[in-house]
């Protein structure tokens, strides 16, 4: 799945910064000037829900600590422009929403 999920990232013209830096952040990269902290979230059919129902308020909070601590433990000085990511995968489909949520205090 992330295999996947990398060469469809790398279609787009991105590159990979960082995979796994948490547990709660799936993928880092870089998308021009962005920094992209992406949440990957994978459903084998839609019997499920959706995999962007499992993306709430709490999980999104989490993750945009976890960014924090990464801006942090790298040694960023200023904050350089962010943005938080959730694909779903349904199966074989991949929906990728860009900006899916604003940084969680």
């Amino acid at each position: 799945m992330k295999e996947l999920l990398q060469r469809s990232w790398k279609k787009r013209g991105c590159r990979s910064r960082k995979e796994i830096f948490a547990a709660e952040v799936d993928l880092v990269a870089q998308d021009g000037r962005y920094l992209v902290f992406i949440e990957v979230k994978y459903r084998k059919n839609g019997k499920s829900g959706s995999p962007f129902s499992a993306v709430g308020r709490e999980k999104q909070r989490i993750i945009s600590k976890v960014a924090m601590f990464y801006l942090i433990a790298h040694g960023y000085r200023e904050l350089p422009p962010c943005r938080f990511d959730v694909v779903g995968i349904d199966g074989e489909e991949i929906h990728w929403i860009k900006n899916a949520f604003d940084f969680c205090r």
